[in-house]
């Protein structure tokens, strides 16, 4: 005989799947980030030596991984709307495009009215790469605003199929470790007047939530645009470049007044920095979707002095 389900049967089981799935969804899920160790500290030497806090609660670390050149991906952007004078550095970025690590995938791309050119995927050709840099355009405002251009690459980052995560039980399989460094002025046209009256940029606020949930640590390296000048302007354009670069787990290389002399030593330390970077993996709550879907973290260990993202995306990253 075929018992049928009354209509209040059918109710309590539809709400027990659902109450199911929403505590599934609101679970943990393995995460990584990317944590850079500085060059005068000792890495620590395993997960029981750091401690993570996400959303202010103490989670342990699962892994603690340091970042192979096979597992890294590099992107260099540059605004396309720099001065002409930035041809001076086209040696150093050829050379520092070519020395990178075997290995590392790399693409050259130019910001350009609010998304990036490049002449080709991420490859692990250091002298193709390197043979596709060019003079920028040098027209004012060529990139509309390097954080449109920013938001737009890393919400459709190229991808090469390869892994991120280790080898480790219980390490969750996502994308290859991201980097990105912008050459730029930093300054964002579409947010009005470059004054210090002026500071705050809801399209710097999407470009650093965009490059979190990606799980992208990015560098910056100032330098100015064909268009825009003045001790306002620079003043503004670094503090953006810093605001991004400190809340992604990245550094702002170049922090003087005007061009640096050679951008050489800031490429150096930009490959250094790959170098000294670990994937840290531990749980996080999965959250509903955004902005609820980025979680605070903060990583400690004793006498070390760690650089990470200050909010990540729980899971795997698409």
């Amino acid at each position: 005989m075929t018992r049928q389900l009354t209509p209040a049967l059918l109710l309590a089981f539809a709400l027990t799947a659902g109450l199911a799935a929403h505590a599934q969804q609101e679970g943990l899920v393995p995460t990584q980030a990317l944590v850079n160790v500085d060059a005068k500290s000792v890495p620590p030497a395993g997960p029981s030596a750091l401690t993570v806090a996400v959303n202010d609660r103490k989670q342990p670390l699962s892994a603690w991984e340091p970042v192979a050149p096979a597992s890294a991906q590099v992107a260099l952007l540059i605004d396309d709307g720099l001065r002409e004078s930035v041809s001076r550095e086209l040696d150093n970025l050829r050379s520092f495009v070519r020395t990178l690590a075997p290995g590392v995938e790399v693409l050259v791309g130019y910001m350009q009215y609010g998304h990036v050119v490049a002449a080709q995927p991420f490859t692990t050709d250091h002298a193709l790469a390197a043979s596709t840099l060019h003079l920028p355009g040098g027209l004012p405002g060529m990139s509309a605003s390097p954080y449109l251009c920013l938001s737009d690459f890393v919400r459709n980052w190229p991808e090469s199929g390869a892994s991120f995560s280790s080898s480790s039980p219980g390490a969750s399989t996502q994308h290859k470790a991201r980097f990105i460094l912008m050459l730029t002025n930093g300054v964002d046209p579409y947010n009005g007047s470059a004054s210090i009256m002026n500071q705050g940029s809801p399209y710097v606020d999407n470009a650093v939530a965009d490059a979190q949930r990606a799980g992208v640590a990015i560098y910056a390296i100032y330098f100015g645009d064909a268009g825009i000048s003045g001790n306002s302007a620079d003043s503004s354009g670094q503090n953006y470049l810093s605001q991004i670069t400190q809340a992604t787990g990245g550094v702002n290389l170049w922090e003087g007044v005007g061009n640096p002399v050679s951008t050489a030593p800031f490429l150096s330390k930009f490959q250094s920095a790959i170098a000294e970077t670990y994937i840290a993996t531990f749980n996080a709550p999965l959250g509903n979707n955004p902005p609820r879907d980025l979680v605070r973290v903060k990583f400690t260990a004793a006498k070390t002095k760690l650089r990470a993202p200050e909010q990540v995306r729980p899971g795997t990253v698409e």
